[in-house]
């Protein structure tokens, strides 16, 4: 392979899409500030580094999975950080997921650098990724993905270039906003699917098969009705990807209505269960508030597709 990679941020969605990469040939050089993710990946045949800057110089590019903005930036311009170790012409492949203001803005500088940058947020569930079977939105230069295209086939089934740096954010919000939307209406279908006195496991089956399925109830409805809930996803980054669906609401000049209410909700599950809890547990405010759970067994603990 002629392109090698640094990848920054081994967590419960990057570590998946670094294994990808190591498992399809790719030399892959890893840091994260969690030795034992580290370590999974250097037994799947991945080389550590002692910083972002020492990965991205050994590599060329540089991938980053990482859980805010904030973060990403920090990663990217901090000491250590990647500016300090890509080369001119050098590629920055972020897959984190970011607002549309924050990515342009970091794209600008890593340009400064002479570095090009590939926005690549994912889709799909952690679940997806460790089959190597999500979905990667692209934004940036089309020349620029066709030569980093079969890094990004290697962990993504499908990817779409959705347009110049930003579209992809933009796209990737939209399509966060729908899942957490979708997920709030499964729960109330489900417990209406109970109180009406219906066997839960066939009903879930039934809508599977109705025009009012989803995606969302597909995967992520097994969890609920497993009492597991384990999405690998949690309520702050639920809410941090609703708080760029409002503000670009804002700034379009769409009246979001739908995801105002959701936003409210998950402020309500956070307030109720953590910022760590998974997003999943959103339904739990009306298990709560009615007074039962949605079980039915047959379901599993973890998606594994």
């Amino acid at each position: 392979m002629s392109e090698r990679y640094a990848f920054i941020g081994l967590g419960h969605l990057g570590g998946n899409l670094a294994a990808s990469l190591i498992r399809n040939g790719f030399a892959v050089i890893v840091f994260d500030r969690d030795p034992d993710a580290v370590e999974r990946l250097v037994a799947l045949g991945a080389t550590a580094a002692s910083s972002p800057a020492e990965a991205a110089a050994r590599a060329g590019n540089a991938i980053t999975c990482l859980p805010s903005p904030k973060v990403s930036e920090a990663v990217l311009t901090g000491p250590g950080g990647l500016l300090e170790g890509l080369p001119r012409g050098g590629t920055w492949i972020e897959m984190s997921t970011n607002g549309r203001d924050e990515i342009l803005r970091l794209a600008a500088l890593a340009s400064a650098k002479g570095i090009e940058t590939l926005e690549c947020p994912v889709t799909g569930g952690v679940h997806l990724a460790a089959s190597g079977k999500i979905t990667a939105l692209v934004g940036g230069d089309a020349a620029l993905y066709e030569r980093h295209r079969p890094a990004i086939e290697a962990m993504c089934a499908k990817s779409f270039l959705m347009g110049p740096i930003g579209s992809a954010a933009v796209i990737k919000v939209i399509t966060n906003m729908l899942a957490f939307i979708h997920l709030v209406a499964a729960g109330e279908a489900l417990m209406l699917a109970k109180q009406g006195g219906l066997d839960l496991a066939q009903s879930y089956h039934a809508i599977v098969a109705s025009s009012g399925n989803s995606f969302v109830h597909e995967t992520e409805s097994q969890l609920i009705l497993n009492g597991s809930y384990d999405i690998g996803f949690t309520m702050d980054l639920a809410l941090k990807d609703l708080g760029f669906a409002l503000g670009m609401g804002k700034d379009f000049g769409v009246p979001l209505d739908l995801a105002t209410r959701v936003n409210a909700l998950f402020q309500q599950g956070k307030a109720a269960y953590g910022g760590g809890a998974w997003s999943t547990q959103i339904v739990k405010l009306l298990e709560d508030a009615v007074g039962t759970d949605l079980r039915a067994p047959g379901f599993p603990a973890k998606l594994e597709l």
